[in-house]
């Protein structure tokens, strides 16, 4: 029998809840993002992520036709607009089926068989399965566990279990569920869990409604199973003491980050001095991780939240752990783990990026407290400042290290590809909410999942994105060239025949404004894939103007 102690020393100090799902999700039910308030003043500042959350949009919406939600052009215009595009789009002979075609002749063969490994619930781990079964000698009816996590892949709870899951190679099922600051839960999870907490697994039958009981449940269940809990004595109190340190960290993080630090700097010395001792116990270690050279639960307990630490302290507070390959840090040995935790497949799996934790992070925490010097971080983190334009900087200018792991540059790219490509529809629908009608208001900014579309735009974000997606796929001068030139066409003819106000033209760049910002990690694909995304439909936006 395992001993409880382990683990019991664990304890739960915010939420173990929230998250936003998007049309990169194929269900319908799962388009949860939104308009929060607007858009930005300016419609063409192509270097600014958030000009389809705040700004002047808002008052407009209130007096947007209610058929059709456009103000200046009347429906025969858009009919004839719409044909005018087709007949470009035809002329260019650019369709979604010759996009797909494209980028499968690109693919490798492990990137064709993606979809179909989905179905199976094989091949290369993704956020997107529903069924894990690893490889083809587990068989779904024989799946003991079904787990219970966050449509958004933002919890930091459902993550360790998660990986987990992935790290022991345990087959389960898997189904999503909203965070209450992004949408509803459904009445059948309330029966199982009347608190609505995540994550929630049940196990031969049994549900276990905390992380740790989770865990400890996998590690007594499936011994054979790749143990991640050490049997030696020695190890074990190695263990425990360990998890004592991280949550001392966690606390001393929690308490800086969502207050304004003492003019003596109280805080911020209270937490560097328990990340020191963490850089000291990874220094001592004989391996790569806490307690030598095998992930444990000790690397499971620690990921998520010395992953979010990362990323919200350096945009809230200035103060930066992670580095890039290369650079000086005062933290080597946190960095050498990061560099192992990265080898892991269960990891990578799982990991988040800056932008996607600092916008998920205050719903869940009720808010968090910017600091003087931090301004400069955060816009580069927020693609501000030419940060997510093309070319992009590598390891945006040494602020985030690039997820080499993930393959090269045309990977990414093929990646982004193919997951637009695979919900094209859905997601024009999801990105024309940017001009259309925001719904129900959520905790997180980024969501709104009753936010109603504009049905009259969508032809022409549909256009954009067609040309998006070759922009992504092009590999030679010319074909870059001949993108320009396409949508230099669309253009032309939207500015020419979209109303004497632009309004086509500022609602085509609204919606892939707002598709833009809501590109999530991991849920929607990895950082280089949504870098690539982004920075493309910057490209466009900036065509726009």
């Amino acid at each position: 029998m395992m001993n409880f102690c382990l683990l019991a020393i664990v304890f739960v100090l915010f939420s173990s809840e929230e998250s936003t799902s998007t049309a990169f999700t194929p269900s319908p039910q799962n388009f949860s993002s939104t308009l929060t308030s607007s858009t930005s003043t300016s419609l063409f500042q192509s270097d600014n992520p958030f000009q389809s959350l705040f700004g002047n949009v808002a008052s407009k919406i209130s007096n947007l036709q209610q058929e059709g939600m456009m103000n200046s052009v009347s429906q025969d215009q858009l009919a004839q607009l719409t044909s005018q595009t087709e007949t470009i789009l035809a002329s260019e002979r650019l369709n979604l089926s010759l996009v797909r075609s494209s980028l499968e002749s690109k693919q490798t063969a492990e990137e064709r068989k993606f979809r179909s490994n989905l179905q199976k619930g094989y091949g290369i781990a993704s956020p997107l399965h529903k069924l894990r079964l690893f490889d083809e000698s587990n068989k779904e009816e024989d799946v003991r566990v079904t787990l219970y996590r966050d449509a958004a892949s933002w919890c930091p709870y459902c993550q360790k279990v998660w990986l987990t899951l992935e790290e022991k190679r345990i087959p389960y099922k898997i189904e999503k569920i909203n965070m209450r600051c992004y949408g509803d839960k459904p009445a059948s999870f309330q029966r199982l869990q009347p608190s609505g907490a995540i994550p929630v697994a049940i196990i031969d039958g049994v549900t276990y409604n905390q992380s740790n009981d989770i865990m400890y449940a996998l590690e007594e269940k499936f011994p054979d199973s790749n143990p991640l809990v050490p049997t030696e004595p020695d190890a074990r109190t190695s263990a425990q003491s360990l998890l004592r340190l991280e949550r001392q960290l966690f606390s001393a993080w929690m308490y800086w980050l969502t207050s304004r630090d003492t003019p003596d700097g109280r805080m911020r010395n209270n937490f560097l001095s328990t990340l020191i001792e963490v850089e000291n116990a990874l220094t001592a270690s004989s391996g790569g991780f806490f307690l030598g050279d095998k992930v444990s639960i000790v690397d499971a307990m620690f990921a998520p939240f010395l992953e979010r630490m990362c990323a919200s302290l350096l945009y809230f507070k200035g103060f930066q752990i992670r580095v890039a390959n290369g650079e000086t840090t005062n933290f080597p040995a946190v960095n050498r783990w990061f560099d192992s935790m990265e080898t892991l497949e269960s990891y990578q799996l799982t990991k988040s990026d800056y932008y996607t934790h600092c916008w998920d992070l205050p719903p869940q925490l009720g808010g968090c407290v910017s600091e003087e010097g931090s301004a400069t971080f955060q816009d580069a983190i927020n693609g501000l400042n030419g940060s997510w334009d093309l070319p992009l900087s590598p390891d945006n200018n040494g602020l985030e290290p690039d997820w080499s792991w993930a393959g090269d540059e045309a990977a990414a790219k093929r990646e982004a590809v193919e997951r637009v490509t695979s919900n094209f529809e859905a997601i024009i629908s999801f990105a024309s909410r940017g001009a259309g009608k925001s719904g129900r208001s959520y905790g997180a900014p980024l969501s709104d999942p009753n936010a109603i579309p504009n049905e009259s735009i969508k032809p022409f974000v549909d256009a954009a994105m067609i040309v998006v997606c070759n922009k992504l796929l092009s590999e030679t001068d010319a074909e870059i060239a001949a993108c320009d030139k396409e949508l230099a066409e669309l253009v032309s003819v939207w500015k020419k025949e979209g109303g004497n106000s632009n309004e086509v033209i500022d609602k085509i760049a609204m919606s892939l404004s707002y598709l833009r910002d809501r590109v999530g990690v991991p849920r929607d694909m990895r950082l280089p894939a949504a870098r690539q995304l982004r920075a493309h439909l910057n490209w466009a936006i900036a065509k726009l103007q």
